[in-house]
């Protein structure tokens, strides 16, 4: 018969012996395993999630990818006010007209005057230039006096005119029992002035306030000089002369 030797029974004094050991020795062996499991399988859950949204995200990227890079294109931090509107009203090539208009504009009896530098060359389309204060230049077809009121911080409907091209200042005119809005080509009413196209020799009145003072103002605005457009330079192309 095999009996146990004194030698395989454990040592009364050993500390794996007393009340407890053999639970705490468990414990510090198994137990950080056991706790482990739910820590990873969490993180897997999480990993799996992360590449799904991933994979979400990509693909809407890849399969819209034409219209996002549009609307990026588009956005004000890669395009001007200026061409936004180009696109908007269909403007043709840069140099492809070439006409003058004159322009007076009046608040309340008082002439805008756009002689002053703010004024001056603030759109490649249309603009004034070289200090003339009512002179118009257009050198594009499909161009409307929006641009050009747009460029120079003037917002106008058929009911009221806001000037907002001064400091930190914006008046706003609007119509009313004693004031009016009037606006005149070549001496007839026209109802939507933004979105008129200058012809060559046009004359153009915008006029708010007291409509008693219009036949003194029209007679300012004929008396006005337009000049004949410059020939075409052949010798030296993209060059205009003046004849």
């Amino acid at each position: 018969m095999y009996c146990l030797s004194e030698k395989a029974l454990p040592n009364e004094n050993s500390d794996f012996s007393l009340p407890g050991r053999m639970e705490e020795s468990n414990s510090a062996y198994f137990e950080p395993a056991v706790e482990s499991k739910p820590r990873s399988r969490s993180l897997v859950i999480s990993t799996i999630v992360f590449a799904v949204i991933s994979i979400g995200i990509f693909s809407y990227y890849f399969l819209n990818q034409s219209e996002i890079d549009s609307q990026i294109l588009d956005n004000t931090t890669f395009k001007t006010l200026e061409e936004k509107m180009a696109k908007h009203y269909g403007v043709g090539k840069f140099g492809s007209e070439h006409s003058h208009a004159a322009l007076a504009v009046f608040v309340n009896g008082n002439q805008l005057d756009f002689a002053i530098p703010q004024f001056q060359l603030q759109s490649k389309y249309i603009h004034f230039e070289n200090d003339n204060p009512y002179l118009i230049h257009k050198h594009a077809t499909d161009v409307p006096l929006d641009m050009l009121f747009a460029s120079l911080g003037l917002v106008i409907t058929s009911d009221c005119m806001e000037l907002n091209y001064k400091t930190n200042v914006s008046e706003k005119h609007c119509t009313d029992l004693e004031n009016s809005m009037i606006f005149l080509i070549n001496g007839k009413s026209h109802s939507n002035i933004n979105l008129y196209e200058i012809r060559h020799n046009d004359r153009i009145l915008i006029s708010f306030g007291d409509s008693k003072l219009i036949s003194e103002q029209l007679k300012y605005l004929e008396s006005l000089e337009i000049h004949d457009i410059p020939k075409r330079n052949l010798l030296v192309p993209g060059k205009d002369i003046s004849v």
